[in-house]
């Protein structure tokens, strides 16, 4: 009853404006464009926001404003396509451009005494442009290659904006959607952790009732707050389950052990399935397939320990949003699939239980800003990001147990290194930086003796909300000491590189 609605038209940034306004304390869910109305009017919204997409308005089978948006009588904010749908909409004209408009722009501001006051600089990514407004809009700004980068109808409360106020790349965009959040549509701002601690705790208690309920925890920060989440809700109903897949970081078991039974206080049942899973991934080279493998082999353990305990009839996982939008899950998104992640898309269908997972539309900031309200400790909650696949998504070709052990080695010295140096935890510039093994062989010369051994590349990255990404800075000093004690003390690597390359055009795990 308090919320904004998101209509996503196929952007890449349409998860980011979700992200934006939850900056702002308003709650807010994404939705295909073509959602049935019942399912987009559920969270009875103040209001409506139309994404950026990648199509034109005038191409045959183009995403389109469905009627009842327009005859609800709430505000509404297009955002690039958006705003050319809402011009298509009401009558206007939109028109390819002369010269498509993408990267920064200058705009200049038309009429003064509105929310884009102090927007000036903007990112632009469009091919088309509004030629002629709808009746009853006035514009607000224009562009070298937009004369109508900003319009509004003031009586019906609609605004069209050409730019991406949504990205970091146009400063003080956040006040754009933070005013038509608050300020013309009226939601108050209360998304905060303690209620979304209180909504999930209701929720969890509908879902499993008196349920027994498995936790699937690898000691990462977002199965850490989902089972903390849970654990909140039912208690001793939870059985947490850390599963060894012999591709965990050093010393991985032991910190995820002491975190769960001393921190959370839940029970913990540890499984060691290193043969496990290093055999099925014998021979796999594809990072697709080498997902599902993890996920599957996941479900099975689970199913294997629940016949122990009386058959828990669900199972919770720490999936969050990245993870949902990055593998195109088809409730929530229109863009293009990324990657299947293993706790998303490579789950088996036959699988025996049915899932827990009350992180599924948070960011990772919220995620920690949860578990900081939750008690969790700041170690846990600002643990370095892991994913579930463990190692296999860093060893790049085969992982076998010598590449996971070489890979373990020089991971360690890298966040040891970091770590000492002030670039890991919480406020430290880097968000999450981990080692890569490539399956690329290259000679060098060591005590006067060729070598021909692997190359491991470092990537470290600074992000606010792990949907964009930029390479961290760190110093040439770090970078050489890095590089030399990889060298020196992990047999079979004798040449570091460092990854520079942001997110996009790059994933942050390069598999």
């Amino acid at each position: 009853m308090n919320s904004i609605a998101i209509l996503d038209f196929g952007s890449q940034y349409a998860q980011i404006i979700a992200r934006r306004v939850r900056e702002a304390q308003v709650y807010c869910e994404l939705f295909p464009w073509d959602s049935p109305q019942e399912k987009i009017l559920s969270i009875q919204p103040k209001g409506f926001i139309l994404s950026g997409g990648p199509k034109s308005v005038y191409e045959e089978n183009a995403p389109f404003i469905q009627k009842f948006i327009l005859e609800s009588g709430l505000p509404i904010l297009g955002i690039c396509y958006g705003m050319q749908a809402l011009t298509h909409a009401l009558g206007g004209k939109v028109d390819p451009s002369a010269q498509r408009e993408y990267g920064f722009a200058e705009i200049t501001h038309l009429v003064r005494g509105t929310a884009l006051d102090n927007i000036t600089k903007v990112w632009m990514s469009h091919g088309d442009k509004i030629s002629q407004m709808p009746d009853g809009f006035i514009a607000l700004a224009k562009s070298g290659n937009s004369p109508f980068a900003a319009m509004a109808d003031m009586q019906r409360k609609y605004i069209g904006v050409q730019f991406h106020p949504e990205v970091h790349h146009t400063p003080n965009g956040i006040e754009l959607l933070q005013h038509f959040a608050v300020e013309i549509c009226g939601a108050k701002p209360d998304w905060t952790p303690a209620s979304i601690i209180d909504e999930s705790v209701k929720r969890i208690k509908e879902q499993v009732g008196n349920a027994r309920v498995f936790a699937a925890v690898s000691g990462g920060v977002d199965s850490s707050v989902a089972a903390a989440l849970v654990h909140k809700a039912i208690g001793d109903q939870l059985v947490c389950v850390f599963v060894d897949t012999g591709l965990l970081r050093a010393n991985e078991g032991e910190q995820v052990a002491s975190a769960f039974r001393e921190g959370l206080g839940a029970e913990l049942i540890t499984v060691a399935a290193a043969d496990d899973f290093l055999g099925a991934l014998k021979g796999i080279t594809d990072p697709e397939q080498k997902r599902k493998i993890v996920g599957e082999k996941f479900i099975r353990i689970f199913e294997q320990q629940a016949k122990h305990i009386g058959q828990p009839e669900y199972l919770v996982q720490g999936t969050i949003y990245p993870d949902v939008v990055e593998s195109s899950a088809p409730d929530r998104n229109k863009a293009e699939k990324i990657k299947t992640h293993h706790n998303v898309g490579g789950l088996p269908e036959d699988m025996e239980f049915k899932l827990v997972e009350p992180l599924r539309y948070l960011f990772k900031d919220e995620v920690r800003l949860v578990g900081e309200a939750l008690g969790l400790s700041e170690s846990l909650v600002w643990r370095q990001p892991f994913p579930g696949p463990g190692l296999t998504v860093r060893c790049l070709g085969e992982c076998t147990p010598e590449r996971v052990s070489r890979l373990r080695a020089a991971d360690a010295i890298l966040l040891e290194e970091l770590s000492k140096a002030g670039f890991l935890g919480k406020g430290a510039q880097t968000s999450q930086a981990f080692m890569v093994l490539l399956p690329v062989r290259s000679v060098g010369v060591m005590g006067d003796m060729r070598t021909y051994q692997e190359a491991a590349a470092i990537r470290a990255v600074t992000t606010d909300d792990f949907m964009t990404a930029d390479w961290a800075r760190l110093p040439h000093e770090l970078l050489a000491k890095i590089s030399s004690r990889v060298v020196n003390e992990v047999e079979g690597i004798n040449r570091v590189v460092y990854d520079i390359t942001s997110k996009p055009p790059a994933t942050i795990e390069w598999e």
